[in-house]
């Protein structure tokens, strides 16, 4: 925006000069007519009469194209020109022959259509955010308070927490809603981290042992009846005995393999022949009381 300037008659350009002088015996510099007892214009030291100034010699207005006549107040600023009537602000309209005015991109404007042009605009409505009011500064642009939203609800942001994301605006409620998963657990939003387990999100706070409430991600735990188990609680409370050695079978280590008949259960290496010590799995065997036997230490019995 340049500086504001003052267009009256004494600051603007004057762009011809009629001579009432009759003229004793010269002629047009153009229509070689005699000009003797006629009105002439003296043009870049030639003498023309009035209509072939108007033809050949009028500038033109910058607004209305047409030529600016002798008869007609000629204004002018910057090498262009204008009829009186003719500079008005770009705008508004408002006639500028005696206004202050001011200029942007050789553009004339009254100074308030400037100012507007100067103003922001916000990047919700693109209207302008007057000086003084309050607004929202975001990634470079700038909003009404009132047009800084979210995308989803519609809702003012105001001093709320806010997600972008991409070129949309979400407040958080919104952006749970839409984009965080849900805990199996808790069925509040996954903010941050999270577990996954069997394709499921959980928080990592929820993602406890069922026996002590301990977190069970990063080490050894399982699952009985849609319940997670560290390895303790799993031992202490819900394990089966082995019918061996009396201790938990957890499926953990060494004792993985398990082998299983009627109602009694062994670790696979607790299952030997009470008489010879023999391992029996995938062997026949005989069982009496609560001890079982190779078929050959069964018949010896």
């Amino acid at each position: 925006m340049s500086n504001e300037e003052t267009c009256t008659d004494d600051a603007l350009e004057v762009g011809l000069h009629l001579d009432e002088t009759m003229a004793d015996s010269s002629s047009c510099f153009h229509c070689r007519k005699d000009l003797g007892g006629k009105r002439f214009v003296r043009h870049e030291g030639k003498l023309v009469c009035v209509d072939c100034h108007n033809k050949y010699c009028a500038n033109s207005c910058a607004q209305c194209f047409r030529p600016i006549s002798v008869d007609s107040k000629e204004l002018g600023h910057k090498g262009r020109y204008w009829h009186e009537d003719c500079f008005r602000c770009a705008k508004c309209y408002t006639p500028l022959a005696k206004e202050r005015f001011g200029t942007k991109d050789d553009t004339i404007m009254c100074l308030t259509c400037c100012s507007r042009e100067d103003a922001p605009r916000c990047h919700g409505c693109y209207k302008i955010i007057p000086a003084g009011i309050e607004s929202v500064k975001y990634k470079g642009n700038l909003w009404h308070e009132e047009c800084f939203t979210c995308c989803s609800c519609r809702g003012p942001i105001g001093s709320q927490s806010f997600i972008s994301k991409d070129k949309d605006i979400y407040c958080s409620s919104c952006y749970d809603k839409k984009f965080t998963k849900n805990c199996v657990s808790c069925n509040k939003a996954i903010t941050s981290g999270g577990v996954n387990y069997q394709d499921q999100p959980w928080h990592g706070d929820c993602f406890v042992c069922s026996g002590c409430a301990e977190p069970l991600a990063g080490s050894s735990f399982t699952n009985h009846e849609d319940q997670l188990f560290c390895v303790n609680c799993y031992k202490n409370r819900v394990a089966k005995k082995c019918s061996g050695c009396n201790n938990a079978i957890t499926g953990f280590g060494k004792g993985v393999n398990v082998v299983r008949f009627e109602d009694s259960s062994w670790h696979e290496y607790c299952f030997n022949c009470k008489g010879c010590s023999v391992n029996l799995p995938q062997k026949g065997f005989v069982l009496k009381g609560r001890d079982i036997f190779c078929t050959e230490c069964g018949n010896k019995e």
